[in-house]
């Protein structure tokens, strides 16, 4: 598959952007594990334009994660446009427009998915971007702002002719926000339209190597996109590469093996946010990846709590020298558990 002239591979693995949760610090964990191309948290435009502190943060790239991709989004024309030339600038393998972000505070303003409301408005902006900036531009969206308008199928389409060099849909509708299952085979219907020649990528409900082997077999996409199933596990895009070569399912991680991956992930935040933000940034993710430990409550407060890496560490290696001496009986606590 290629997105422009970016080769990557048969069967590329892509990392969703999500809002705090895909910084530099993640991205790194990920790509660790084999992810094959990353996105930058999203970056408002109107945010950027106006030189807010955040946004630019998010336009930070490291030579080591390409390719990746800066997703922006907004609801106007001239400022997705000038947000698009700026962030060109740092020089990423591409822009990626979002037009799927299902949340209230952004599609209710017509952002994000708010967009499947208005096609021509989408059209007319990204045909804009694609002609403002000298890199590709993807787009990643979703099937339809609600039941009684799934228009994905012609509008990947249309969203083709304005010079796009891959699509990325999401398989449910704004209405859905996440819930119910994800609905792929409107995905398939784009693969399987003659006119269709850029990539299609597949995301939504990528929980597993089956999974992820079920959905290139049985729709067809080029690519696979996957977002909440990394959190807490991102070595999940090992265990798909593995499985897909293979056939065979790997082990999951070991207590020790999520210990020194969470402190390669905390000093990597450290390193890149400092100490303060690092840490606390880091909260969530800490948690994620020993969510499946037994009577776990009170390390866990404390792992949630505290302010100094190095104490943070320490607790780290409590959970290593608690929980990593009997990993059987873990495996069988956690699959009785937690599936």
């Amino acid at each position: 598959m290629k997105i422009a002239d970016i080769e990557l591979g048969e069967y590329p693995l892509f990392l969703a952007p999500m809002e705090d949760v895909t910084d530099p610090s993640f991205r790194y964990i990920c790509k660790e594990f084999g992810a094959d191309v990353m996105y930058t948290e999203f970056v408002s435009s109107d945010a950027l334009i106006r030189d807010a502190k955040k946004a630019h943060e998010k336009l930070l790239i490291y030579p080591y994660e390409f390719p990746i991709g800066i997703q922006i989004y907004g609801h106007l024309t001239e400022p997705m446009v000038e947000a698009a030339v700026m962030a060109a600038s740092v020089n990423p393998s591409f822009i990626d427009i979002n037009f799927g972000c299902p949340v209230n505070k952004i599609a209710n303003r017509g952002a994000g998915s708010g967009m499947m409301r208005y096609p021509e408005k989408m059209l007319e902006i990204t045909r804009r971007v694609v002609d403002a900036v000298k890199i590709p531009v993807t787009v990643k969206t979703r099937l339809g702002w609600d039941e009684k308008s799934k228009i994905i199928v012609e509008l990947a389409e249309q969203l083709q002719d304005t010079g796009i060099a891959a699509l990325t849909v999401h398989g449910r509708t704004r209405s859905q926000m996440y819930k119910g299952e994800a609905d792929w085979s409107l995905i398939g219907d784009i693969k399987k339209n003659p006119r269709m020649h850029i990539p299609i990528i597949g995301n939504g409900d990528i929980t597993s190597a089956d999974g992820a082997k079920k959905a290139f077999e049985t729709y067809g996409v080029d690519g696979i996109m996957i977002g909440r199933a990394t959190y807490g596990k991102p070595w999940l895009f090992r265990e798909i590469k593995h499985y897909l070569q293979t056939g065979e399912h790997l082990p999951d991680q070991s207590v020790n093996e999520r210990a020194d991956i969470a402190i390669r992930h905390l000093l990597k935040s450290v390193e890149v946010k400092g100490e303060r933000v690092g840490v606390l940034e880091m909260r969530r993710h800490l948690s994620s990846y020993f969510k499946s430990l037994p009577n776990f409550k009170e390390l866990r407060m404390k792992l949630v709590t505290e302010g100094d890496y190095r104490e943070v560490i320490k607790l780290i290696e409590i959970i290593r020298e608690r929980y990593g001496a009997d990993e059987s009986k873990l495996s069988k606590f956690a699959s009785e558990n937690f599936g």
